[in-house]
């Protein structure tokens, strides 16, 4: 009796075994690159080599296969048993078999005729070609070494009419010395940096914050572009407006130069729907040495009915997880995000598949936990005591959010200005 369950064991195993003879990259493993990896893996684009075509993939096939299996890429860190995402990327086990079996059957190129059609790209852009393309007008240097303060800089939009905007795309050049890059809108009148001079790259006094102006796009590595849009939802440029870049760069040993550029695509139509940046944040902290699971919160108050549309947690290099939970004003609680192995390297955003109704005064919590131990391979120092700074070696606490707002005119509910 066990001989013969063993026999139907290994018969099993036979049947479920991916078949390596016939796996060709044409018909079994272009289409998922198409879908899950040419976003990033294609020429100027954040990825460091491409995968548009077998002679571009071929040379890569082992480490492919390291990252497949390893779960290391596609890069995609949400707990699967909490929530459903429009963007997730991460692969199916069917995908993973499929690769790993092209890679093992002798990375096989197949039949032309069996490819797809290529997906087609804007060059240069995500987001589709922009109306409007803005760049700082002079290049920042970044130094090999050193630490360096955040750099602003003052762009005119040189818009003479009002401007509803639907995408926003930020593009740095010099994206291995890139932390991120948050674009701010200053409207007119506003005395924030009055003192400053358009395209002149400048340090600020500390503490000058955000001059109540509001995020309106930004970058960081892993940017995750939002699934396609509506142009009933969008976000007011008034004509005469400014954008203000905070560039945080870091060194890596290697000297650079940027001058990160900005698009926008515009609606035609009146937008019925607004939508509203903002954030569940915390300064005050003091993480202790050597600790391997310090926990901070913090919440906030939705005081408009609303639709969250995104999330993105955000930590430094000592940033271990991240949760989202909101309890509605009838005392229902649900997470809403999970995130238990965050990667610094990797800040995605994530996009409910549907967006999660907010009635006014649901309460959006965040916790998340940090590394301070020997045992984190990219703890900086773990002697130190961390508190709230903006460089990599010190600590940020930071949930983002975006919501959507039925009355276009409506001022943003909640706006901490971004670190």
């Amino acid at each position: 009796m066990r001989l013969w369950a063993m026999l139907s064991i290994c018969a099993v195993a036979a049947v479920a075994a991916p078949d390596t003879t016939n796996v060709t990259f044409n018909k079994d493993v272009l289409p998922i690159l198409e879908k899950r990896c040419q976003d990033c893996h294609r020429p100027g684009e954040a990825a460091p080599f491409s995968m548009l075509t077998y002679k571009d993939t071929r040379p890569w096939a082992k480490s492919i296969r390291q990252a497949v299996l390893t779960k290391k890429m596609p890069p995609w860190f949400a707990d699967p048993n909490v929530g459903h995402f429009a963007n997730d990327r991460s692969l199916s086990q069917s995908e993973i078999d499929t690769l790993v079996a092209w890679i093992d059957g002798g990375v096989k190129e197949g039949d032309p005729k069996d490819a797809p059609a290529p997906r087609t790209f804007v060059e240069g852009w995500n987001i589709g070609k922009p109306d409007l393309v803005l760049q700082m007008p002079n290049a920042f240097q970044v130094p090999a070494r050193g630490t360096i303060d955040y750099q602003y800089v003052i762009i005119p939009t040189g818009l003479t009419e009002d401007k509803w905007v639907t995408k926003i795309e930020v593009r740095p050049e010099a994206r291995s010395a890139m932390h991120h890059v948050i674009a701010y809108v200053r409207e007119p009148g506003s005395k924030w940096f009055a003192d400053q001079k358009p395209g002149v790259i400048f340090v600020p006094p500390r503490g000058i914050g955000g001059g109540g102006a509001v995020g309106i796009g930004g970058y960081v590595p892993g940017a995750a572009f939002a699934p396609p849009s509506t142009p009933h939802r969008a976000t007011l440029l008034k004509a005469g407006s400014d954008l203000v870049l905070q560039l945080h760069y870091t060194t890596n040993g290697t000297p650079t130069s940027d001058r990160t550029k900005i698009g926008l695509i515009f609606t035609n139509e009146p937008p019925t729907e607004k939508v509203v940046t903002a954030t569940a944040l915390q300064f005050r902290f003091a993480i202790p040495p050597g600790d391997p699971n310090y926990k901070i919160e913090a919440s906030t108050i939705i005081r408009d009915d609303c639709d969250l549309i995104s999330m993105m947690p955000h930590a430094h290099l000592r940033g271990k997880s991240f949760e989202y939970r909101i309890t509605r004003p009838g005392g229902e609680t649900e997470t809403i995000l999970s995130v238990p192995r965050y990667d610094f390297n990797w800040q995605l955003t994530y996009f409910p598949a549907k967006p999660i109704h907010l009635p006014k005064g649901t309460k959006l919590e965040v916790t998340a936990y940090y590394d301070n131990s020997p045992n984190n391979p990219y703890n900086p120092d773990p002697t130190k005591e961390i508190h709230w700074g903006e460089q990599t070696w010190e600590e940020m606490m930071i949930g983002y959010y975006t919501v959507v707002v039925t009355d276009p005119h409506k001022a943003p509910q909640t706006s901490g200005a971004p670190e």
